[in-house]
């Protein structure tokens, strides 16, 4: 009878594990979330500047969570596959849709052959989106962080949507430029699914002291982003974007040269 108390009493002892989950990360991935779903509804209305600032401000939005996350030691499984899943609808799903909408669907107007074009190139950069971060997510821990194995979903979101942003601020329509935007939205889902490698800045130290003209040059970015955000955000993004296949041309040449000498 003694043995069976104190088994009963051990097992009052262990309390059961709790489960549940981080709140300050998933609440900033459920913002990012939806900010990319806003951005499909106002691009259905005709909203074209309302759905690119939702995007732009989902990136933001995703950059932080990740942030957070490490700072408050608030990491977990479930929060880097809720990640996953928000950056597929707001950098995956939302600008092939908004750009479709804007864009590509007149493309039926120089023949049906030309409107099947416009929702395949749609797709091609959905399904490029959920490829590159199906890669990401089976690569982590195994790459140099210091660099991205294809363009990163959220910068391809920014190329596409700043398209968008900056032809719709100068009232121009979507059918002028739709063969252009096709080739655009194709060629960087191609550049997503690629293996060039993009500069991730993840080593960049923002907790030790830097120069004084360091904070200068921050403010005169935040000052020409404010001339024309539009303008300013979609060049800084797709010199980005190209950054990455000038880099990797000039790597080869170097390494040609390197070897006839």
């Amino acid at each position: 009878m003694n043995n069976q108390n104190e088994d009963l009493s051990e097992e009052t002892i262990v309390a059961p594990r709790r489960r549940g989950v981080y709140l300050l990360p998933n609440l900033l991935t459920t913002a990012a979330l939806f900010a990319g779903f806003y951005g499909i509804v106002s691009a259905m209305n005709g909203g074209f500047e309302k759905a690119s600032v939702a995007i732009f401000i989902a990136m933001v939005l995703d950059g932080l969570d990740g942030r957070v996350a490490r700072l408050t030691n608030t990491q977990s499984d479930f929060g880097a596959e809720y990640d996953s899943l928000s950056d597929m609808i707001s950098f995956g799903l939302a600008p092939a849709l908004i750009m479709y909408i804007w864009s590509l669907s007149s493309l039926v107007e120089y023949g049906w052959q030309w409107g099947k074009l416009g929702w395949l190139g749609a797709f091609v950069y959905v399904a490029a989106a959920a490829l590159r971060l199906a890669r990401f997510n089976t690569k982590i821990g195994s790459t140099d962080k210091r660099y991205f194995q294809g363009l990163p979903s959220p910068a391809a979101a920014a190329v596409v949507i700043g398209m968008v942003w900056v032809f719709f601020d100068q009232q121009i329509k979507g059918q002028v430029v739709a063969p252009a935007a096709l080739v655009l939205t194709v060629g960087t889902g191609l550049l997503m699914v690629s293996n060039i490698s993009y500069y991730s800045f993840k080593d960049l130290d923002f907790k030790n002291k830097v120069p004084f003209m360091a904070i200068f040059v921050i403010v005169l970015i935040f000052v020409l982003a404010s001339i024309d955000p539009p303008k300013v955000l979609f060049g800084c993004f797709l010199i980005y974007a190209l950054s990455g296949p000038i880099v990797s041309v000039l790597r080869r040449v170097r390494k040609r040269s390197q070897r006839q000498a």
